[in-house]
């Protein structure tokens, strides 16, 4: 869902940044995960040692993938002007195979620093049960109005590294 010219301005505390909805996640889906990324543990892909050896209740969808769904919806959500600078999540609970995930980003805090906004956003990987099983928050940088853009590579200053995330991150 990435939005074009979205600033800092835009922005109102208590909005939504964005939602994406991955829908329901299978054993495929899990497999092909865990082979990008050489993860061949057997709790992502075998069944019967999943559930009889490691006593899970299914397959474990991989918490590599549900960082980067995590990666994607902040950075879709500040679009093509923002850049997601910093994220810290936790994970709370399993997600399995055949769960439906979702994710969304909610403003929480604006601050300016320099000529640029920066946003805090809190973040949650949600299942069909609307369960949370990920949460977090992150930091991403935006131009103020029609000011300067965010440069490429981000090189944020002292001031903007002294940023910190909310109380219990």
């Amino acid at each position: 869902m990435a939005r074009t010219a979205l600033s800092f301005d835009t922005l109102d505390i208590g909005e939504r940044l964005a939602t994406l909805d991955k829908g329901v996640i299978t054993t495929a889906h899990i497999m092909r995960w865990s082979a990008c990324v050489e993860n061949w543990h057997r709790i992502h892909y075998d069944q019967a040692f999943a559930t009889g050896h490691d006593k899970l209740p299914s397959v474990l969808i991989n918490g590599s993938w549900k960082q980067h769904v995590l990666v994607q919806l902040v950075k879709d959500g500040l679009g093509d002007q923002g850049w997601l600078w910093r994220m810290k999540f936790r994970y709370l609970r399993m997600d399995v195979a055949c769960d439906a995930l979702s994710a969304v980003a909610d403003v929480v805090d604006k601050h300016v620093i320099g000529d640029l906004g920066f946003v805090t956003v809190s973040i949650a990987l949600l299942n069909q049960r609307d369960e949370v099983s990920t949460a977090g928050h992150a930091i991403g940088v935006l131009p103020l109005g029609a000011g300067q853009a965010v440069p490429y590579p981000f090189k944020p200053s002292d001031a903007q590294r002294a940023l910190k995330f909310p109380q219990g991150d």
